[in-house]
């Protein structure tokens, strides 16, 4: 039940909808008051009332039933207690009979949203600055699909401009096929190395790295057959760690895709008389709007990403009529988004509104920053290699007869890698941990996955012993079992404000506060030991648990595992 919701449509405020009214609806700090609080004070200008007063007149007039056992105002707050009984039949019923969708809803009706993520370069390094996009953008595309909506995932390849040439001009001078066939991305990321360093005391290799982009553009076939073995060369490679992260796409449309895309774009700007000349190159002011100018055309002719995305816009709105196209982008780029976003508006595309710049802070590991340039980069192959080593160690040591021990160390070292970038609020910056991702005690991967193996295992304990508890009756719930019960019955809400906000942390604090409570439940409550009512009731309500936080995993790519 949408307990906030029920709360609203009982209560009536003049001239406040039902809606505003369940919005301002919030779960007390202090749950002794109540489980749910409506702040009466927005009110008090529109009823010319203290709220005190409010709270007081909405409190006697409000009837309870068997959903809100009791009704209170305190200082200018009405407080809600609901039935204990009524919960627990409310959330287990729900969880039951729906299980792996717990959580889920038809609140999209098919309508689509597009989600350009992780977005690589090619013949560049997959490094940890890469993990944010790529588990957010993968995040939100579960989320999206849960909820009903039909999420397109656009993997928008850095395939386009004069890096290219250098990795030719690299290729040509100090590389061969086998070196790189053995090497792969590695290899290819040595030779750009190579060319910058080179290129410091050669300026004239920058010369020939442009006259050989030219040559790709031109389509020599020398040049784009090489660029096309660049190419397959990092998707192949690129590949392990999307499996690994089980991270999808239904596009791979890079900016290359769109350079016939363009000149119609830039014909009409002209038409729209937007497109000025600065310099030589051809600019849209913004000036007006607070923002330096959107460069669309440099002084030689070439385009810039403004263009491309531009181009990339139009043509995802064409072929998707998306209701949301979301950019899942480092915050750095806030005034890039703002800029072709805004040029897009003035070029009348109405729905330039639903493009949306899903910014979110840099990762990097303790050791410090990196530089593609300077060869100074932290494979995120070797983060995840080294977290899935890790977790096997500290497994060895924990539960050296453990079955499946790779299988678990990869689930739990993936995990931890993939929480570690979405537990926090998405626009901080993160310097990644070793010992805090994989700490069984933290607010973790790994402490959720532990309690879902705890679980299992009473779960299983009760399956030997040929005990049903699936038809088990409801009883009222003690303490522990209800604040168990409240945070399970909040994460249908958790999701769609996950949606919402583009912040899948919501459902990755939810794990963890859930798993909390289900720790505190499994300890001060006996399960198996109890006589047979309560032992199964309390199952019943061990299995709920365990679906509902595999859920909320399975939201942000994470899997459970049966034994730790």
């Amino acid at each position: 039940m949408d307990y906030k919701a029920y709360i609203a449509n009982r209560i009536k405020v003049e001239g406040v909808p039902s809606e505003e009214i369940a919005l301002a609806i919030a779960v007390p700090p202090d749950t002794s008051l109540g489980d749910y609080a409506l702040p009466c004070f927005k009110f008090a200008k529109a009823l010319r009332k203290p709220p005190v007063k409010i709270a007081e007149e909405l409190a006697a007039s409000y009837v309870t039933d068997e959903v809100i056992a009791e009704v209170s105002a305190v200082n200018g707050y009405l407080n809600f207690k609901v039935s204990r009984k009524g919960l627990a039949q409310d959330v287990l019923m729900r969880i039951q009979n729906e299980n792996t969708r717990y959580g889920s809803s038809d609140m999209g009706g098919g309508k689509v949203i597009c989600i350009d993520y992780s977005s690589i370069n090619i013949a560049k390094p997959f490094h940890i600055g890469h993990l944010s996009t790529t588990v957010l953008g993968g995040s939100l595309y579960r989320i999206f699909n849960f909820l009903g909506y039909k999420a397109v995932g656009i993997n928008h390849l850095g395939d386009y401009g004069t890096q290219f040439g250098k990795l030719i001009s690299a290729y040509k001078r100090w590389g061969n096929e086998q070196l790189v066939e053995q090497g792969g991305i590695r290899a290819l990321n040595e030779l750009y190395v190579r060319f910058h360093r080179e290129a410091e005391a050669k300026p004239e290799l920058d010369d020939e790295a442009r006259a050989y982009f030219k040559k790709i553009e031109e389509g020599d076939e020398e040049c784009l057959a090489l660029f096309e073995w660049f190419k397959a060369l990092t998707l192949k490679d690129v590949e392990r760690i999307y499996k690994l992260l089980d991270i999808h796409f239904d596009s791979y449309a890079g900016e290359s895709f769109y350079q016939d895309k363009m000149a119609p774009v830039v014909d009409e700007l002209r038409e729209k008389e937007l497109l000025i000349e600065s310099r030589g190159a051809q600019i849209v002011d913004l000036e007006a709007y607070g923002m330096p100018p959107c460069i669309i055309l440099k002084s030689d002719g070439t385009s810039l990403y403004a263009t491309r995305d531009m181009a990339a816009a139009i043509y995802r709105k064409n072929t998707y009529d998306f209701e949301k196209c979301l950019y899942v982008v480092a915050y750095q780029q806030n005034l890039h988004f703002k800029q072709f976003f805004k040029v897009l508006e003035l070029m009348g595309k109405e729905w330039a509104k639903d493009l949306v710049h899903v910014a979110y802070g840099m990762v990097s590991l303790e050791e410090g920053a990196m530089s593609t340039r300077k060869g100074n980069v932290v494979f995120l192959e070797d983060v995840i290699a080294k977290c899935i080593e890790k977790a096997g160690s500290i497994l060895e040591e924990k539960n050296p007869n453990l079955e499946n021990k790779e299988e678990v160390a990869t689930k739990v070292g993936v995990g931890a890698v993939i929480f570690g970038a979405l537990y926090n609020n998405k626009i901080k910056d993160i310097t990644f941990s070793y010992e805090k991702a994989l700490n069984f005690d933290g607010e973790t991967s790994v402490y959720v996955q532990y309690t879902c193996a705890r679980a299992a295992s009473v779960l299983a304990k009760a399956k030997e012993a040929g005990v049903a508890y699936a038809q088990a009756e409801i009883v009222e719930p003690n303490a522990q079992e209800f604040e168990l019960m409240k945070a399970l019955a909040d994460f249908p809400d958790a999701v769609v404000s996950a949606a919402k906000n583009y912040e899948p942390s919501m459902i990755a604090r939810f794990a963890v506060d859930a798993a909390q409570k289900f720790n505190k439940f499994y300890i001060d409550c006996k399960i198996m030991q109890a006589e047979p009512q309560l032992r199964a009731y309390r199952l019943r309500l061990t299995e709920a648990a365990l679906t509902a936080l595999t859920n909320a995993l399975a939201l942000l790519g994470i899997g459970v595992v049966e034994k730790m």
